[in-house]
């Protein structure tokens, strides 16, 4: 197999074990096992489990970031609750599309009782400020009310996307439905038109 698909190999086990596990829960061994090796074996290619872990994290936070940069490429010239519904759609299609990454990245984002590696805080920060530029354009754009906290906006989009790990299943619900409720809940008036 390629150093590469090695990597990848086991870095997909892992996901699969910490969604299911969380961090304390999986360990090396439960990760070698999973991808057919020694133990030792996973040594050659990450230095800990901390390392492992911190990979998985970063892709399940990346694979959304990128989903979301591109609905947003191509609605630039939307408004901006159609920007929030397209961010929303992509945000969920890419959380359940690549679950085992993204529910490990929620699930295991506190890395035991040693520090947040700063490749995490970073990557989740960049993410982040995606959706702090979304609720300024809707504050801009007066869809939300005045007096409103932003980050309070921010957060309770964030929390109710990422809790849908627990309730979402194809087939009981549609993506782009709940894309459109969701943003129809934070934009009621469409913020199209500033007040």
């Amino acid at each position: 197999m390629p150093e590469g698909g090695s990597r990848r190999l086991i870095l997909d086990m892992a996901a699969r074990l910490l969604r299911s596990g969380g961090y304390h829960q999986t360990t090396l061994r439960e990760i070698a096992e999973a991808v057919g090796i020694r133990k030792a074996s996973l040594y050659h290619h990450f230095a800990s489990k901390e390392e492992i872990v911190e990979a998985v994290v970063n892709d399940g936070v990346r694979f959304v970031h990128e989903a979301v940069a591109a609905a947003l490429a191509g609605a630039v010239q939307a408004g901006p609750r159609r920007r929030l519904e397209a961010a929303i759609a992509a945000h969920l299609s890419a959380l359940h599309g690549h679950g085992d990454y993204t529910s490990a990245a929620i699930k295991v984002f506190t890395f035991g009782s040693g520090p947040t590696p700063e490749s995490v805080r970073l990557s989740r920060r960049l993410y982040e400020d995606v959706w702090r530029g979304l609720v300024d354009e809707l504050q801009e754009a007066g869809a939300i009310a005045p007096g409103r906290s932003p980050e309070a906006l921010r957060l309770f989009l964030l929390g109710a996307m990422n809790g849908s790990i627990d309730w979402y299943r194809p087939g009981r619900f549609d993506v782009g439905a709940l894309a459109r409720e969701f943003a129809a809940l934070v934009a009621p008036d469409g913020g199209e038109h500033p007040r």
